[in-house]
């Protein structure tokens, strides 16, 4: 697989913005993980007492994820050597080649048959341990890690119009630091880094900063991380990747919440 992103070549080509790039580069890495699952436990400790926890958690999620998104645009703008091509603001300059291809059909594959299996109720019934007790310093009656994208979901109107604007904000700015930003800052690091290993690095990152969501939900959007950077640096744009983001988030709209687990509701 060949790259049609055009990388940085050196770390120096940030210039003034080095430090600043290179603590973004480890928050993303180090950082997102661990405070992505503090918040998410206490949100999901609010939900049976706090009716507005899920729209407010949504309007948390938009102000963490734009202003990060901004401060990272502002760090790109003062590194004068990186151009908006080196970090993927520009158009499609090519079509992803047959493998990369094959991959995203096979994740839409997968995210169409796991849309299916939700709205038919797959996993209406409630989970035994949704009402555990968890061990000290973590939320009370937190739901275990494989319904924390469970509870996530939204249920009234209000709360689908919120999760659209997540959904959106999710496929915008988290291609511009996973995608985007971060493999511009690892490629000026390591230089001679094949692109395989940036796609695996890209899904690595992506993978840890879902955390909260357990070892499957770590594995599972590793994948999804790995195959969006493989379209980004096969066109060398991040308009795709964040499209197909976006229309994965946004799938959940089309779950009604009466096939969601009833001790999430």
């Amino acid at each position: 697989m060949t790259a049609a992103t055009a990388l940085p070549a050196s770390f120096a080509d940030f210039g003034p913005a080095q430090l600043a790039a290179g603590i973004v580069a480890v928050y993303l890495v180090v950082g997102e993980p661990f405070v992505g699952y503090v918040l998410h436990r206490r949100f999901e400790g609010r939900l049976r007492t706090d009716p507005a926890a899920r729209r407010s958690f949504y309007r948390r999620l938009l102000v963490l994820e734009w202003g990060l998104a901004l401060v990272v645009l502002v760090v790109w703008l003062a590194a004068p050597g990186v151009s908006a091509g080196e970090v993927g603001l520009v158009w499609p300059t090519r079509w992803p080649g047959p493998f990369t291809w094959a991959a995203v059909l096979v994740l839409v594959l997968l995210v169409l048959l796991s849309t299916r299996a939700l709205r038919g109720g797959a996993v209406a019934g409630p989970p035994p341990e949704a009402l555990r007790r968890t061990r000290p310093g973590e939320a009370r009656h937190a739901e275990p890690p494989g319904h924390a994208t469970l509870a996530l979901l939204p249920r009234s109107r209000s709360e689908r119009r919120l999760f659209g604007l997540v959904g959106v904000t999710a496929g915008v700015c988290e291609e511009w630091l996973y995608r985007g930003f971060f493999l511009a800052v690892v490629a000026a690091l390591v230089p001679a880094l094949p692109v395989g290993l940036l796609v695996l690095v890209a899904g690595a990152a992506f993978g840890l900063a879902h955390a909260y969501q357990g070892l499957t939900g770590v594995l599972t959007t590793g994948v999804l991380g790995g195959v969006l950077a493989a379209v980004y640096l096969g066109t060398g744009s991040l308009l795709l990747p964040v499209l197909l983001h976006a229309a994965i988030d946004l799938r959940f709209l089309l779950v009604p919440s009466s096939a969601l687990p009833a001790a999430l509701r």
